[in-house]
């Protein structure tokens, strides 16, 4: 997806929130390589033995104050792929009045206080490197599931501003969330389209719990690439 395409539709004040972004991506990743770490390896450092499925770090990185919560973990063996990032928003830090999606399905979603939202799935290589945004289908996370349009107002407050396991990394993620925010709009948006084409095919079905349905849109990304195009856009 070319930046240049999104252009049109984001006010010059967001694209310097996402430079800032940017500039906070490379920073947090220079003072990582200088001790040959990488956001990765710090989740997962202290955690014992790498097992697929479960969540890194243990109980996973949830700030109280601000209900941003992130975890990684790996499971879909694509090739190239060490691991993921899953990135949500918790009951607290989703405004009032946003309600769920609507749902007739049998599965009881967290509701109420316990309501949880994913936002997008951030794709590692094996040298710690981000590749890939991905959205997925309501099942994948067992999340709550809001409309794309209402997950979009939740970038802006996803933010982990502690240093569990690791400050570099937590600040990486919120810097992650903005750097990419026009193409997390756009995976959101094909996220809900995929889900509605495959209602229309089978229209008595729980498309929400479709285990054939997981990864409901996808892009391979490009930190230095990102940056590269809003030189350009900014010169």
């Amino acid at each position: 997806m070319d930046l240049s395409e999104l252009m049109p539709s984001l006010p010059k004040e967001r694209l310097k929130k996402m430079l800032r972004a940017g500039r906070q991506v490379l920073e947090c990743q220079r003072l990582l390589n200088k001790t040959g770490a990488n956001v990765v390896g710090q989740i997962l450092a202290h955690q014992d033995t790498f097992y697929q499925w479960n969540h890194y770090p243990k109980g996973d990185v949830y700030d109280r104050e601000t209900f941003g919560q992130y975890y990684y973990h790996a499971h879909r063996g694509t090739e190239g792929e060490h691991g993921h990032f899953h990135t949500f928003m918790r009951a607290g830090g989703i405004a009032e009045g946003v309600v769920p999606a609507p749902y007739q399905g049998d599965w009881q979603r967290p509701m109420g206080k316990e309501a949880i939202a994913h936002i997008i799935a951030i794709s590692m290589d094996p040298q710690g490197v981000p590749t890939a945004l991905f959205g997925v289908n309501r099942w994948v996370t067992g999340e709550t599931f809001y409309r794309s349009r209402d997950v979009i107002r939740m970038i802006d407050h996803f933010r982990i501003d502690h240093t569990f396991p690791c400050l570099a990394s937590n600040m990486w993620m919120g810097a992650m969330l903005q750097l990419f925010y026009p193409q997390i709009c756009v995976l959101l948006y094909q996220r809900d389209a995929a889900i509605e084409l495959r209602q229309k095919e089978y229209p008595g079905a729980d498309i929400y719990e479709d285990r054939q349905l997981e990864i409901t849109s996808y892009l391979p990304i490009s930190v230095e690439g990102q940056l590269a195009a809003m030189d350009k856009v900014l010169a």
